[in-house]
């Protein structure tokens, strides 16, 4: 939803306003972050067992904050099994990276679990017109996954194939990252060894708007916090008169 306010004006036309912040029944943190509200909404409507894909931006997966308690909270209370790593520009505006992340309302021995991650995106480009993503790219992927078995998952990327797609981190090793970041890479990326294969002007504008924005929004839930309301004339005026 929208983030609103309400303006409060006393009879000298002094005015203040109050941030509105949506408090609903499961969420772990209030947050203005759409992004991870939605995540702790979505985990919210599971049931036990119940099975998630969600579709989500990067800064989702290492925003610190609000953030990393969230992500704190989805890995001990689920099963976060899967994050496929998707090019820009396929579900959100270009420039944007998005991911979906796979996860089960379920607990299991934290020593088991595992994040497989799937990277769909370092040295790909795909269009809209030219070279639009298609259901085949999909295909190692959807083999990797083992949906009628995730026991039967084996990484693609070893020491002797540095450039593969498909490998997985256990929690331990996630718990141990910085902000317990899941926004985890390993391949090489060519684009920045060559200048003439630098994103365009226009989708590093985006990133940076997108960047922006983050930032923004928090310093405003921090100002939010720590504002406190104006003292109004007329309050004063009646505490003269009560004294």
């Amino acid at each position: 939803g929208k983030k609103s306010s309400i303006t409060i004006t006393s009879d000298e036309d002094d005015e203040d306003k109050n941030g509105l912040t949506v408090v609903r029944d499961g969420d772990w943190i209030s947050t203005s972050n759409k992004q991870l509200n939605f995540v702790q909404h979505v985990k919210s409507l599971l049931n036990n067992a119940g099975r998630a894909a969600v579709v989500i931006p990067d800064n989702v997966l290492f925003e610190g904050g609000a953030g990393e308690s969230i992500r704190r909270k989805l890995l001990e209370e689920c099963d976060v099994h899967t994050l496929l790593r998707l090019p820009t520009g396929i579900f959100y505006a270009q420039g944007v990276k998005a991911n979906v992340l796979f996860f089960e309302r379920k607990k299991e021995s934290a020593a088991k679990r595992k994040l497989w991650i799937y990277d769909l995106r370092t040295n790909l480009h795909f269009t809209f017109r030219t070279n639009p993503l298609k259901r085949s790219d999909l295909d190692e992927f959807v083999e990797c996954y083992k949906a009628n078995d995730r026991k039967l998952r084996k990484a693609t990327w070893s020491d002797s194939n540095r450039n593969g797609r498909w490998r997985a981190y256990s929690y331990d090793e996630i718990l141990q990252r910085d902000k317990l970041s899941l926004d985890i890479f390993w391949l090489r990326d060519e684009s920045l060894e060559a200048a003439g294969s630098l994103p365009s002007l226009e989708v590093l504008a985006a990133e940076i708007i997108v960047d922006l924005r983050s930032a923004l929004a928090g310093f405003e839930e921090l100002q939010s916090d720590l504002s406190k309301p104006k003292k109004k004339k007329r309050l004063n005026s009646l505490a003269a008169l009560g004294a």
